[in-house]
């Protein structure tokens, strides 16, 4: 069994592993639980009383987080040469077509958002098992298959992220950073939560939100009262 280091216990003496925290007080707490040298990202985990396995039971959705996430994505925008300027002028860190097909065909990757075209996404289809694992394919669902380029490259950069169910049940979603202020990790936190009630399909019977965990990477888990 691995040892516990002294920052870790320190860590999970803080926790009371019997109490549902408000949601306030576990954005707090997680912030004095981030012991790691690096700005840790703050992560939610939401279980969900669904099926994904069915259909009518998948939750999936996008939504803007009012203090963004703390972290600048990469955007590339696969447009054609009219759409250019406006991905260059919205923020979009890598612009083009051709080229980049080429680069990700060799394998290349290094980016967290594809924004492009609906004409365009027929050159991606062959290129589906090298984006698809890394959640790297636009989705017209996510607003990354649109005609507004600028909008889509701008509401990415300001802290708009996907979400979905995973097979257990589970959304998990970065919210922030352990540097946001407690008030804004709170926030993020609430606005996400919402969107997925919001999206409670009709067939899903019993409770909807199962549980809620906060932590930051490399931290505890901290249960939050999913009724709160």
């Amino acid at each position: 069994m691995a040892k516990l280091s002294k920052k870790r216990k320190e860590a999970l003496s803080k926790i009371d592993k019997n109490k549902l925290y408000s949601l306030s007080e576990a954005a707090k707490l997680v912030k004095e639980i981030s012991t790691t040298k690096f700005d840790p990202s703050v992560d939610i985990a939401v279980r969900l009383g669904v099926d994904p396995r069915k259909a009518n039971q998948m939750v999936r959705g996008v939504v803007t987080l009012p203090h963004g996430t703390g972290k600048d994505l990469k955007v590339l925008a696969l447009v054609t040469p009219d759409k250019e300027e406006e991905a260059k002028a919205a923020g979009a860190d890598y612009v083009g077509l051709d080229e980049y097909l080429d680069k990700i065909k060799e394998g290349w990757t290094d980016i967290d958002v594809i924004v492009t075209m609906p004409s365009v996404m027929r050159k991606l289809g062959p290129l589906g098992r090298v984006l698809g694992p890394r959640g790297l394919m636009p989705n017209p669902k996510t607003g990354t298959v649109t005609m507004e380029i600028g909008k889509a490259v701008n509401e990415v950069k300001a802290g708009k992220i996907d979400f979905k169910v995973d097979k257990t049940g589970i959304i998990h979603a970065a919210i922030g950073k352990a540097s946001f202020d407690a008030k804004k990790i709170e926030e993020n936190a609430e606005e996400l939560l919402s969107t997925i009630h919001k999206l409670k399909p009709a067939a899903a019977k019993g409770t909807y939100v199962k549980s809620i965990g906060l932590s930051s990477t490399m931290s505890p888990g901290i249960k939050v009262d999913p009724k709160n």
